[in-house]
């Protein structure tokens, strides 16, 4: 298990069960971040140290929830997802009260790691406003959903880039990166749309937060607007990945169907000149005794064929198959 724990005043004692007692005695407000796939250590500090319900621990212990938020006597149980910027979702299941705020993960979060470090250099306001638990917990969810921006950024970009190389040249390898991406968006649709949800229901009044402010309730609705902007953007760029799919699959049935008609072309010419070919390789007595000399060969046998490449060519390039 990887823990930190800071308290209000930017002090960072040792993770141990102990000092978080003291902590929860002597009502010290403070955020324990705590880290890795081993969940049984994780379960046993919250389930002892905390007293948390039997629900909720069961909650933290297994991953891969909807986005909720579970209200219990004096603390609530929230489930919120970020992603890293390989586009890996991280789930972040959070405990918190008035008093404090737990952070449960299993895989390594760089922007909850910066989010300490600020808090440990004193950066622990935003536009003035003083350090609370509210706050806390806005500010982690709110890094975690700044997450999303530049990843649907890259997203973007990549769907550009493959819609130029589709028109250039559409290979296989192309339409597995599409279907990748689709595959990603899908996911993060799956927990952008229940997080969209869930702080509708926190602003509409729905649900509620220990502590929560006036002053708070107007962030947490600025994470609701931005909640909006990435879900449409993941609904945008899902349409965006459907459509250069579809282009895909257009361009190939396109050069398909060109190479098609250059070689019903190719079959069209050579059919009338193996009929001619045949024709005068039969053993025709009144024929055989006639076409005696060179000129009559040179146009009978090769004038009258390459007469009639000519004509086809002719033919074509004026219905311009030729050309289209």
């Amino acid at each position: 298990m990887d823990g930190h724990l800071i308290t209000v005043d930017g002090e960072t004692p040792d993770v141990g069960p102990d000092a978080i007692k003291g902590l929860l005695q002597s009502s010290t407000r403070f955020w324990l971040d705590l880290a890795g796939p081993d969940t049984a250590p994780i379960v046993a500090l919250l389930r002892d140290t905390f007293g948390f319900h039997p629900l909720a621990v069961e909650d933290a212990e297994h991953f891969g929830q909807r986005a909720k938020i579970d209200t219990y006597d004096d603390y609530v149980f929230v489930v919120v997802y970020g992603v890293a910027a390989a586009g890996q979702l991280i789930e972040v299941h959070c405990f918190y009260s008035e008093h404090f705020l737990v952070t449960v993960h299993h895989d390594d979060c760089p922007a909850l790691g910066e989010l300490r470090d600020r808090l440990q250099r004193g950066a622990g306001r935003r536009h003035d406003h003083p350090v609370d638990h509210v706050m806390l917990l806005y500010r982690v969810v709110d890094t975690l959903i700044d997450g999303y921006f530049p990843v649907l950024a890259a997203f973007d970009d990549r769907i550009d880039e493959l819609e130029d190389e589709i028109l250039a040249r559409p290979t296989d390898d192309q339409l597995g990166r599409l279907f990748d991406m689709k595959r990603s968006l899908i996911g993060l649709r799956k927990v952008v749309t229940p997080q969209r949800d869930m702080f509708a229901a926190l602003v509409a009044g729905a649900e509620s937060l220990p502590a929560m402010t006036d002053e708070g309730e107007r962030y947490f609705r600025d994470l609701y607007d931005h909640l909006i902007r990435i879900s449409d953007l993941v609904d945008s760029y899902r349409d965006l990945v459907s459509s250069a799919v579809d282009t895909h699959l257009s361009t190939v049935s396109n050069r398909l169907n060109a190479v098609m008609k250059q070689l019903t072309i190719i079959a069209t010419i050579f059919l009338p000149l193996s009929f001619l070919t045949g024709f005068f390789g039969q053993n025709f007595g009144w024929m055989v005794g006639r076409l005696t000399s060179l000129p009559v060969f040179i146009g009978v046998g090769i004038g009258l064929q390459v007469a009639t490449a000519l004509g086809l060519f002719a033919l074509f390039r004026r219905r311009g198959w030729l050309t289209g």
